[in-house]
């Protein structure tokens, strides 16, 4: 299809892409999705123990299903017979051994429930940015499910469903060969613009610049990445948006660096308003106005392994059960990310459970030659401005490559105040091979990993 597709004039294309639109909003703006938001939007308000009672009920039923439709979870304990919903969560989750991924990958068949007919599951599959993609099956109510999430979200910043919108996310919509503008489509069920995250270069940003002004929005969504390219762009060109044309970037499926969040702010002049949420629909994180990340406790339930703690904060991998997909129960799934839940209440009134940070998602962790595990490296690029965009390579734990895509300002102060950064987090001992580029690749998915380890517990 993709051979059919690049041969196309572009108003062929772009009726493609609005086709696609179009199954997309039938596939998800269901009468069950309307529903499912009008419920979560009512349940903002709701205390924390509301919450629970409401995670409780789900949960006991995802875990009597399971017993009973998926081979793989037929041994599982029954669910506590506790009254209290904080108590019975936690003696029913303690209860399973946590779902690694290799075995999700070796028995993903049991998992699937045998009172479902595979005919009315939808099919996906995750990334594969860290390693191997794999299968997911899906009812079509999980799916219209998170997109209420998703929708709940993002009416809390000003964007509705119908609102205009430009999209910096990894869909090759246009030809890989293609090397004059337009490099981006509209999809016209959206309005959405699509734009292309495999022709931005020092010599097509221009372009972009000019479409981003010039194409109708109310907000913005995409890759932190992307969107900091262009952001950056639009800065050094002199041409930031202007005050109050959006609402609200809206970023995932990526870390969100805060030098990032700073440029793209600017550039747009509009808060960026983060989610943290996965292929497999387990787990679903959306940001409040404080920028920290409110479990959407109606949709899954978040668990951390502690590895390091305070009284302000607990810090470990996480371990997601999603609560919405009766196909594929996803408990206790330990995704492989890596997260910061705060012990204290969130300033912004909100109830729940509460991240400060989701520290690991995508990135791997560097190793120092003593053995040490460092993350969270995105803080030596947070106050380095001559730095366009940088990237950490790691094949042994003796040595790192940092490529650094420099800036005009880019000098031999600014290299000193970068390998003066590195160092106070990795220490004397490894070896730092600066490599200056004009570019750094992207994954196929065209994501970016700020480390690419391959001795990082992340490692492909």
């Amino acid at each position: 299809m993709s051979g059919l597709y690049d041969q196309l004039p572009v108003f062929a294309q772009e009726l493609a892409c609005t086709y696609a639109g179009w199954q997309r909003v039938r596939q998800r703006f269901t009468p069950h999705f309307y529903q499912v938001l009008a419920e979560r939007e009512r349940s903002l308000s709701a205390s924390r123990e509301e919450l629970l009672a409401i995670q409780w009920s789900r949960l006991k039923s995802l875990v009597e299903r399971a017993r009973e439709h998926c081979p793989y979870y037929h041994d599982l304990p029954a669910p506590s017979d506790a009254r209290d919903p904080d108590e019975a969560i936690r003696r029913t989750l303690s209860s399973m051994p946590p779902l690694e991924k290799s075995v999700y990958r070796e028995r993903f068949e049991d998992l699937i429930a045998r009172d479902l007919p595979r005919s009315r599951l939808l099919v996906g599959r995750t990334s594969g940015t860290t390693g191997t993609a794999l299968p997911l099956f899906f009812t079509p109510g999980a799916v219209a499910e998170e997109y209420a999430i998703v929708w709940r979200f993002r009416r809390m910043f000003g964007a509705d469903i119908n609102d205009p919108q430009l999209t910096f996310g990894g869909q090759a919509v246009v030809p890989f060969g293609q090397n004059r503008p337009p490099y981006w489509r509209v999809n016209h069920q959206g309005p959405q613009t699509l734009f292309s995250l495999y022709h931005m270069s020092a010599r097509t940003l221009h372009d972009y610049i000019d479409a981003v002004h010039e194409r109708p929005a109310r907000y913005l969504q995409g890759y932190p990445s992307a969107l900091h390219l262009v952001a950056r762009a639009l800065l050094d060109a002199g041409r930031p948006l202007p005050k109050r044309r959006l609402c609200a970037v809206f970023t995932s499926s990526e870390s969100l660096l805060a030098f990032q969040r700073r440029t793209i702010e600017e550039a747009f002049e509009a808060p960026v308003r983060d989610r943290y949420g996965t292929s497999e629909l387990a787990v679903s994180m959306t940001a409040c106005v404080e920028n920290n990340l409110h479990v959407d406790m109606e949709f899954c339930i978040v668990e951390v392994e502690p590895e390091e703690e305070t009284n302000e904060w607990v810090r470990g991998p996480l371990l997601v059960t999603g609560l919405a997909n009766d196909a594929t129960p996803f408990l206790r799934y330990r995704i492989g990310d890596v997260g910061t839940r705060s012990k204290r209440p969130c300033p912004c009134g909100r109830a729940g459970d509460v991240f400060l940070a989701v520290d690991g998602r995508l990135e791997d962790y560097a190793i120092t030659p003593d053995g040490r595990w460092i993350g969270r490296l995105d803080h030596i690029f947070k106050d380095q401005l001559d730095v366009a965009e940088a990237q950490i390579l790691q094949e042994t734990p003796a040595a790192i490559e940092v490529l650094v895509v420099p800036r005009p300002s880019w000098n031999d102060a600014a290299e000193r105040g970068l390998l003066k950064e590195i160092r106070s987090r990795l220490g004397d001992e490894i070896r730092v091979d600066l490599r200056l580029t004009e570019e750094i690749p992207r994954e196929p998915n065209g994501k970016f990993r700020a480390v690419k380890s391959k001795v990082g517990r992340n490692a492909a």
